[in-house]
């Protein structure tokens, strides 16, 4: 009987199967994220005060994908709005719907919050991951700007 894909919240003791999927992301991403920066957003998904939430995709006991999700405030609407922040699977665990159930249990999360939308952006290079976004939610068709200090 194969194993079955558990979606759930991030629990403390996950730390040492969580660390090589932020750094797989971060990798991917091209970005070197300091020890400090990986420790404190370790922390803020255990802070009760903290916007900031992580869930895991496990099977047989195996890390398998992360999402991180905050929630923040708008000025075009009463209700939180949900940013879907980081979404990654393990090279060896991609095309099997992990992706896509990371997504799903972020839906219901925000549904769950009272939020009438989530959100997310890529880069326009990670078309592999696209043709799932373009699946699961609509493309705005908002632009990204940005500047760096």
């Amino acid at each position: 009987m194969p194993a079955t894909l558990i979606v759930r919240p991030i629990a403390p003791t996950d730390f040492p199967q969580w660390e090589p999927l932020w750094e797989g992301y971060n990798t991917f991403y091209q970005r070197k994220i300091p020890v400090e920066i990986t420790n404190m957003t370790w922390s803020r998904f255990f802070d009760a005060y903290e916007s900031v939430h992580a869930l895991v995709a496990e099977k047989d006991g195996q890390l398998l994908g992360l999402v991180h999700y905050l929630f923040h405030r708008s000025t075009a609407m009463i209700e939180p709005t949900c940013y879907l922040q980081d979404l990654f699977t393990a090279e060896a665990a991609r095309s099997q719907g992990i992706g896509r159930a990371l997504i799903e249990a972020v839906y219901a999360r925000a549904k769950e919050a009272g939020s009438s939308r989530v959100y997310w952006q890529t880069h326009e290079t990670n078309l592999t991951a696209m043709k799932l976004y373009d699946k699961v939610a609509e493309r705005s068709g908002f632009v990204v700007y940005r500047k760096l200090f």
